[in-house]
């Protein structure tokens, strides 16, 4: 299309020279007609060929106009579409490119959520009452269980607050999806250990 475009052009610009030409050979062919000739009839004559040969130039011209915007416009036009095919390019590098971040972004966490997987036992961690300790499941991602392995037990008061208090730290514990929970009124000492220990376990499995 672009080669089109500048034989036009070309075309246009010959045009334009031959008009330059016609309009020149026809003011001298009017001056010597006027020159050689003296009477009215002579100089009548030469006012028509002269009139006749600026009506030829005036269409020429006008053809050579009509040349040239149309070689402008098919040139235009080649330029646009030159645009938007490399706007397409550019699109389709990018969609390419983000498609490719997120199939590595997908693996990489499916990597980790497998890698996650599993059941881990916490540190043994000793209390004033006792020792505690728990155990973490974890699949998929997610924490889906979380059992007590070793409780205060330090006379049946200790052992009563750690029984009613594991429970209710397991449940808030699966709802937050982490340790950063707050103790349970009563059960300091049992709350701490049972925190401590879940989140060595949580440290191990790398959640």
């Amino acid at each position: 299309m672009r080669a089109r475009a500048v034989a036009l052009a070309t075309l246009a610009s010959v045009s334009i020279v031959g008009i330059g030409w016609q309009l020149g050979s026809s003011a001298i062919e009017a001056s010597q007609s006027l020159t050689a000739s003296s009477g009215g009839t002579a100089m009548a004559a030469t006012v028509t060929a002269t009139t006749d040969a600026a009506a030829r130039a005036a269409a020429a011209a006008k053809g050579a106009a009509d040349v040239a915007a149309a070689a402008k416009a098919q040139a235009d036009t080649a330029n646009t579409a030159a645009s938007a095919q490399a706007a397409a390019d550019a699109a389709a590098a990018n969609a390419a490119a983000a498609a490719q971040a997120a199939a590595t972004a997908a693996a990489a966490t499916a990597a980790q959520a497998a890698a996650q997987s599993g059941t881990f036992t916490g540190a043994v961690v000793q209390t004033q009452y006792g020792n505690m300790q728990v155990s973490v499941t974890i699949a998929n991602g997610a924490i889906t269980e979380v059992l007590p392995l070793q409780l205060t037990n330090r006379g049946g008061r200790s052992v009563g607050i750690s029984n009613q208090a594991a429970p209710i730290l397991r449940s808030e514990v699966l709802t937050a999806q982490s340790a950063k929970v707050q103790n349970v009124s009563g059960a300091t000492y049992t709350s701490e250990g049972y925190l401590r220990s879940l989140q060595s376990a949580l440290d191990t499995a790398g959640f």
